[in-house]
């Protein structure tokens, strides 16, 4: 009987150091290595597993130097509750201020760090492909060509074969490494996000398709760098649009020269005017096949709701704003006060057309 029971005290000691040890070594998992660190860049490999995480984890000192706690303790907690079976990989934001139990749970839920990149409006698609890429969000060329896709676009129920002007410009948080076709999808639901009933409703009663109006909207995006001339540009081109007048813009010349050349230089020059290709409002009458660069919303109201105004001209006053003009005499005379010798020659070139330049 003595035995017995000196046994049976023996295993109830054990019992009760093993249980005094397991809960030293899973305490750990609610303790941060160091309270008040920051956070660190923490890369998680496609396929990686548990194992050598909690190693490197415990390498970076993001795990508390507990008695009886290290990385095997972490991996068999996740074994135990099946999360080793549920790391996300991607990049992730960690500190040694965080429990080992919080480090674990944001790599399984996959709580990635993202990268926010602001594109303002009128970038054309190579330009938005180049500040995605800087951001190490998506590859540029791979950007380009889904983009430019036209299986894709149909796909997405898009007018076109190419997303240029549907990349709505806004300020958007991706992962690195986002797959461009996830970046496009919702950049265009962005764009459709922003078209109320109202706008629906008067594009079905503009005499215009969408595209049509977005490609103006382009155009118009281009030309005013003032809000508040915005519906006052879309009134001269829906005129001179109506009275079947060359639109006669510089955007859409710039941009002709990037898609025919590859780039522009910044000065456009007397042989670009005359250069004919499908996007030279100087060579070609109505509207170019597509919009030139992504507009804001606001430059498509502005299409849809253009001031009530006479004017057929307008000419930059070198200080943001434009002079209006109904003739081409007063137009003239604006662009000889505004713009000098070098408008004027370029005004004279451009009348091949319809004798007249806006």
């Amino acid at each position: 009987m003595r035995w017995g029971a000196g046994a049976a005290v023996a295993t109830a000691a054990g019992a009760i150091a093993g249980a005094v040890l397991v809960g030293l070594a899973a305490s750990g998992l609610r303790e941060p290595a160091d309270p008040e660190a920051d956070a660190r860049v923490f890369w998680v490999a496609p396929g990686e597993t548990l194992v050598p995480i909690a190693a490197r984890l415990d390498s970076a000192g993001m795990l508390p130097a507990k008695p009886l706690f290290g990385p095997r303790v972490l991996v068999a907690y996740a074994q135990l509750s099946g999360k080793d079976r549920e790391i996300k990989s991607g990049e992730y934001d960690l500190s040694a201020a965080m429990t080992p139990l919080e480090i674990l749970e944001k790599i399984v839920q996959g709580a990635v760090k993202m990268h926010e990149v602001t594109l303002p409006e009128g970038m054309r698609l190579d330009e938005v492909a180049g500040r995605f890429a800087d951001a190490g969000i998506t590859d540029a060329d791979a950007f380009l060509a889904q983009a430019r896709d036209p299986g894709f676009a149909r796909r997405l129920g898009l007018p076109t074969a190419s997303f240029e002007g549907y990349a709505y410009p806004e300020t958007y948080r991706f992962r690195r490494h986002t797959p461009p076709e996830e970046v496009l999808e919702r950049m265009l639901a962005e764009f459709r996000s922003r078209l109320t009933p109202e706008d629906l409703e008067a594009v079905s009663k503009s005499g215009f398709t969408l595209h049509q109006l977005v490609t103006l909207a382009s155009i118009v995006e281009k030309e005013s760098a003032q809000i508040d001339e915005r519906a006052l540009i879309a009134g001269v081109y829906r005129n001179r649009l109506r009275l079947g007048m060359r639109l006669q813009s510089d955007p859409t010349v710039i941009y002709g020269v990037v898609q025919t050349r590859g780039s522009f230089d910044g000065d456009i020059r007397s042989r670009d005017l005359r250069e004919d290709n499908a996007w030279n409002t100087y060579t070609r009458g109505g509207l170019p096949p597509g919009p030139i660069a992504s507009p804001s919303i606001e430059a498509i109201r502005a299409v849809l709701f253009p001031a009530d105004v006479p004017y057929l001209y307008f000419v930059a006053r070198n200080d943001g704003s434009h002079e209006f003009s109904t003739n081409l005499t007063a137009h003239n005379a604006a662009v000889k006060r505004y713009q000098g010798k070098q408008s004027k020659r370029r005004g004279d070139l451009a009348r091949s057309g319809d004798g007249e330049r806006r």
